[in-house]
């Protein structure tokens, strides 16, 4: 068989596997399990899996009931685990450790010996230095000078466990398993080569534990950058906004441009498996032309993820919470585009493709995160110097809706005010509009407050209000006024004052059966135009064009919280929208 043949055949090959990969992370777990050891060459399909593909694949059937699948897995595959599991930032974590090393030491004891011993020699030896304490007998030594603790195979080298504090039934549970693996580890490695068993206990005990978990650190972050797990100081990068226009300017990225390209590497396939989002992105990635460059596309979006893991502290185990690290990075994606294209409005899927083959996923991204963080250095800066800020008051000055969007505005990583609509406070931006609507709100946040500057509020102290906002601030202001009491002096109103205006702001009585609310007479309205106009000095149009929509919103509130309510019924307690001073207490 000539050469060319034999590549046609080990692509037509590597489709099957990838075909069979395909639909087994279709499948629920426990008959992806079963899929996979029918297979006929289940060795060979185990081993085609990405490295991400088998962690998650793992750990959705459970790594306890996935023994068979681990004992199948290749090497690269179990280093794979134990480096995305074994870790906390920079350190070991021993008791995790105990539990994957006993893992795979159940799903294949003479390989995971050989393993242990040719690759990861180094982190055995680092992890017994942490858990046991050796000792040499000396030819004419009596073996009860080490004491009880102590116990050997050969009646050489004696072994003592480490203490390590039982606080809890969980510490104690992991306690005894820690014990259990080790002895099973010394008796198999003694069984194995007695030489050998030896030797490790004796490097064992002269590990220099900082230089040796620094290297064992070295190495374990040069195989995750590989995969897109860069350390954490690179991985933060991804959020480090780039500006359309300098996105432009940039050569554009190489890719393979034959037809009949196919990866000799499996790209990872649980980030699309989960990515259910119709966005841009998407739709872009359905038009996509060729393969070649599909599958590259495909490789870099899996490796922007892992990046994003790294840089949001994140350990992904479950598809979930996969999903929600892949909707962010779609989300972004789906911004930059938008933000790219000739039409923000209406995003052609094949220039939304063109742009992608052009520049990075990750440069993309950028693009897209850089408009929602921008948003958030407006608004940090605005804080700095606006007026509710100045007078001492906190965030939950402008209400719940306001709040929430300065609050999510404000966050490290910049989130949009989703109010539990789909499920959630608070979620990633997925789209230009979300953006612009969260400025839209931003906006009218700040035009008021400029339109409170220009007013001469004179406010005591801001907690002596109770529950103080800009709603209750202003319409107070506006009754105290219309009532022909003191407008500057923030100070509750008495309720059988506040009746007086009260049937002038929502004449007549309320009907029981009526079905829509009393509404607040236009006369009303102007004369709260004509007293803004009046106190902050700005024309009635000024006013009715930067934030006319904001008070004809505030004018509803008040209708459908008050619109059947009579005046006698009005009790100070529940009244929100006003400063009402409390009844008097009967004696």
């Amino acid at each position: 068989m000539n050469e060319e043949a034999e590549n046609k055949q080990l692509i037509e090959r590597i489709k099957i596997l990838q075909t069979k990969r395909n639909e087994i992370l279709s499948l629920p777990p426990e008959k992806a399990m079963d899929r996979i050891l029918d297979d006929p060459h289940a060795v060979e399909l185990v081993h085609s899996f990405p490295e991400q593909d088998f962690y998650l694949l793992i750990h959705d059937i459970g790594p306890e009931d996935a023994l068979p699948l681990l004992s199948l897995a290749s090497n690269k595959q179990w280093e794979h685990i134990v480096d995305l599991e074994t870790w906390q930032r920079d350190r070991i974590d021993i008791k995790i450790v105990t539990r994957w090393m006993n893992l795979l030491l159940e799903a294949d004891p003479q390989r995971f010996l050989r393993w242990a011993l040719e690759e990861k020699l180094e982190f055995v030896e680092f992890y017994l230095y942490k858990n046991i304490e050796v000792r040499v007998r000396e030819h004419d030594q009596d073996p009860s000078e080490f004491g009880d603790d102590f116990f050997s195979l050969d009646g050489v080298y004696y072994v003592r466990f480490i203490e390590a504090p039982a606080e809890t039934e969980t510490d104690k549970l992991s306690d005894e398993q820690r014990r259990e693996f080790i002895n099973k580890l010394t008796e198999r490695l003694s069984d194995f080569d007695h030489r050998t068993y030896q030797n490790v206990l004796l490097e064992a005990t002269h590990v220099l534990p900082a230089e040796t978990e620094e290297n064992n650190y070295r190495w374990r972050n040069v195989r995750l950058a590989e995969k897109g797990f860069l350390p954490f100081d690179e991985a933060i990068g991804i959020y480090q906004p780039i500006k359309p226009r300098d996105l432009k300017k940039q050569r554009a990225k190489q890719f393979l441009r034959s037809m009949d390209y196919t990866t000799m590497l499996p790209v990872p396939q649980y980030p699309l498996k989960v990515l259910k989002e119709d966005n841009h992105f998407t739709r872009a990635l359905a038009a996509i032309e060729p393969a070649a460059l599909l599958q590259q596309v495909q490789t870099e979006f899996a490796n922007l993820c892992n990046q994003i893991i790294v840089a949001d502290h994140k350990t992904i185990r479950e598809r979930e919470a996969l999903r929600e690290i892949v909707r962010k990075a779609c989300g972004y994606i789906s911004i930059g585009l938008e933000r790219l294209s000739d039409d923000e409005k209406k995003v052609d899927p094949h220039r939304a493709a063109a742009l992608i083959a052009r520049h990075p996923l990750s440069q993309i991204f950028k693009v897209g995160f850089g408009g929602a963080l921008e948003l958030k250095w407006r608004v940090e800066k605005w804080i700095s110097q606006c007026w509710f800020a100045q007078a001492g008051l906190r965030l939950t000055f402008w209400g719940e809706q306001w709040l929430g969007v300065l609050g999510g505005l404000l966050l490290k990583k910049p989130l949009f005010y989703d109010n539990y609509e789909t499920g959630v406070l608070y979620r990633e931006f997925a789209s230009l509009e979300e953006i612009r609507e969260t400025e839209n709100v931003f906006n009218q946040i700040k035009t008021v407050d400029e339109l409170l500057s220009l007013m001469a509020i004179n406010l005591a102290s801001p907690s002596s209000y109770g529950f103080l906002t800009y709603k209750n601030l202003i319409l107070t202001l506006w009754a105290r006024h219309y009532l022909g009491l003191s407008a500057k002096k923030v100070q509750p109103i008495t309720l059988k004052q506040f009746n007086a205006f009260y049937e002038s702001l929502l004449p007549g009585q309320p009907h029981p059966d009526a079905e829509t609310s009393r509404r607040i007479p236009m006369q009303m309205k102007a004369s709260f135009l004509g007293w803004l106009s009046e106190d902050t000095g700005l024309k009635d149009y000024e006013i009715t064009e930067s934030v006319g929509q904001t008070f004809e919103n505030l004018f509803n509130e008040i209708e459908n919280e008050y619109g059947r309510v009579a005046a006698k019924d009005l009790d100070p307690r529940y009244v929100h929208l006003f400063l009402l001073a409390p009844k008097p207490s009967k004696k």
